[in-house]
């Protein structure tokens, strides 16, 4: 059979027929007809063949096959690989992990695909935000004048979000976050590595009823606050929003919950914070730039691996402090310049009030676009409400 379907593809790679004459000249000239059988064979086997009428169902079976030797294949090496202790247990997990990943979400090795393929591709999608020209191509932030220079958050996307300590990134984005997940119905997954989730859902919530947080703490609130507050906190309760607050993880382990939780509840958006407190696979190592650059490049993987944006917080050096106009460049990302390599958008967020309280914009915030890969760069100036840490556009 595999002498028959090489003289199929020969023929179709040819651009020739296929049916028994064409097959059947075709092995005559590889001299292979008798050893398959004769013409006899090849005429007893079109009889033999079901209708093309259920074609996807055959093709079904045959690929539930594949993946079964597949995974028959995957559990001969994982059983060597068990039996050898120079390897490191946690790269076997994850590697375990992320093979099991791939099958369950049918994910074929890619190969080379033609010019005209990747083009048929883009027109589709072009067709498609043709029909609808306001909409957004990624997922949107809730902030219009940011989606108008972003696009909104897409898919696959490395997002590094910097900032120096205190400025707000953490509330940026847990407040885009809560916007996907409350108003757009869309899984959003949050790793708190510098607080637990009780603060977090308090920081959500404030946003959420818009309650400055120290009042929602402390229980302060007017009739008319609790009222939102019931509302506001069923909102919440109902959305897609998982915080995982486990602290010092290690990228093999946050793959390993992401991939989990893309399977269980599904994962559309995923935020880390923050990146600098995140350890690499190899813990004892003292080369800190490397450790960094290992993660960075991980998160990367994994945000095409799921096929959803991922924005990871990041700190930025002391470099900004000392300049005049206190505006972050991509030199000051902490710890390692591939952070910058391996984004797909750097946003810095900056407020001017931190570094000149005599300032005409006190509530301003500005969101720096330093890098985006596929879009323009730019800046973005928001209103932050401090007591509820939200940010808005202006007006």
């Amino acid at each position: 059979h595999s002498l028959i379907f090489e003289a199929i593809l020969e023929l179709y790679s040819q651009a020739k027929p296929i049916d028994v004459v064409t097959l059947t000249s075709q092995l005559k000239k590889k001299k292979k007809l008798q050893q398959v059988g004769g013409s006899a064979y090849l005429s007893e086997l079109v009889a033999e063949v079901p209708t093309a009428a259920h074609v996807k169902e055959y093709a079904g079976l045959v690929k539930e096959a594949a993946t079964r030797r597949s995974m028959i294949s995957f559990a001969t090496v994982l059983q060597d690989q068990a039996k050898t202790e120079d390897k490191d247990i946690e790269q076997i997990l994850d590697e375990i992990e992320g093979k099991i990943f791939s099958l369950s979400q049918d994910n074929t090795q890619r190969d080379f695909e033609s010019a005209a393929v990747l083009l048929e591709q883009h027109f589709e999608k072009t067709e498609e935000y043709s029909k609808n020209p306001g909409a957004l191509r990624g997922l949107p932030t809730g902030m219009k004048s940011l989606d108008e220079i972003l696009g909104g958050l897409h898919d696959s996307d490395l997002i590094v979000l910097a900032a120096r300590p205190a400025v707000g990134k953490s509330s940026f984005a847990f407040d885009i976050g809560r916007h996907v997940a409350v108003n757009h119905g869309k899984s959003v997954a949050i790793f708190a590595l510098e607080m637990p989730g009780v603060q977090i859902i308090e920081r959500l919530l404030s946003q959420q009823i818009n309650v400055p947080l120290w009042d929602l703490r402390m229980g302060k609130m007017t009739d008319a606050a609790y009222a939102r507050f019931a509302e506001g906190a069923g909102k919440l309760a109902d959305s897609k929003l998982f915080v995982d607050d486990t602290p010092g993880l290690n990228v093999m382990q946050l793959r390993s919950k992401a991939r989990k939780l893309k399977i269980e509840q599904g994962l559309d958006f995923l935020i880390i914070d923050y990146l600098q407190l995140m350890q690499g696979v190899n813990v004892k190592s003292d080369n800190r730039v490397g450790e960094i650059s290992e993660i960075s490049r991980s998160l990367k993987l994994l945000a095409r691996e799921l096929n959803i944006p991922i924005m990871a917080l990041s700190q930025l050096n002391r470099a900004v402090e000392s300049r005049t106009d206190h505006i972050p460049q991509l030199s000051d990302l902490r710890d390692s310049g591939s952070i910058e390599q391996d984004a797909d958008l750097v946003i810095f967020l900056s407020r001017e009030k931190l570094f000149n309280p005599e300032t005409e914009r006190p509530d301003s915030a500005d969101v720096i676009i330093a890098k985006h890969r596929n879009g323009p760069v730019g800046r973005v100036e928001l209103r932050f409400e401090e007591k509820t840490t939200k940010f808005k556009d202006l007006g």
